[in-house]
């Protein structure tokens, strides 16, 4: 089976996923992670894309894909051009499950990118694409001011309890992102949010997801 991840920047995936991608990979499905922006400040961008196949090869990810389309500039990138590129991945990887950023989430970028996948894995278009999963993002989702098409409300769960160390460990390779407790981007924060979601469902560990699609 094959997987994709799109993250609007590097470590989203891992802080939305991290748990699921690792439990795909053990699984022995082929995982493959497409990061959509980096930064414009060159030594920046470098770092954090290194970091990011640092953190992906730590995980067993097939493939990375960089995009670099400019953080917090996605607003003014022509649409078409956009989605063009975002089609582009979904065609050649044909996955057949795809994870998207919460289009609710307060960063903007997200629900562009979520919007962008959106249009790639329209039926018609992308027949492969059986699952879409929506993933939440620490300090991002849930930060939005209150209305309900802001609001993550997960219906899918998945137990991570054997692969929540994968998921620390790959977010503390992302030396440049990870904070200290109490942000929710430490790694106490990511563990207890784990561990929130797990007791949802009666496991220790577990990463929500609202489901867009599923076709069996």
């Amino acid at each position: 089976m094959k997987v994709l991840v799109y993250a609007p920047h590097n470590d989203d995936e891992v802080l939305g996923v991290g748990g699921t991608m690792a439990k795909h990979i053990a699984n022995g499905d082929e995982v493959y992670v497409c990061e959509v922006t980096a930064s414009l400040v060159e030594s920046r961008k470098q770092l954090m894309q290194d970091e990011a196949r640092k953190v992906h090869k730590y995980l067993g990810v097939k493939e990375t894909i960089f995009l670099n389309f400019p953080t917090v500039e996605l607003p003014h990138v022509e649409t078409r051009k956009f989605n063009n590129a975002v089609t582009e991945v979904v065609t050649r990887i044909q996955p057949d499950i795809v994870y998207i950023p919460f289009s609710g989430d307060m960063h903007r970028d997200h629900a562009i990118v979520a919007e962008a996948v959106m249009v790639a894995v329209r039926p018609i278009s992308a027949p492969y694409v059986k699952t879409v999963l929506a993933y939440e993002t620490l300090s991002e989702t849930g930060w939005h001011y209150p209305s309900a098409d802001k609001a993550f409300i997960p219906n899918v769960f998945i137990d991570i309890t054997g692969f929540i160390d994968n998921k620390t460990t790959a977010m503390e390779m992302y030396e440049a992102q990870l904070k200290e407790d109490p942000h929710p981007r430490s790694a106490e924060g990511i563990r207890a949010l784990a561990k929130f979601r797990g007791g949802t469902i009666g496991v220790s560990y577990a990463e929500a997801f609202m489901c867009i699609r599923y076709r069996d």
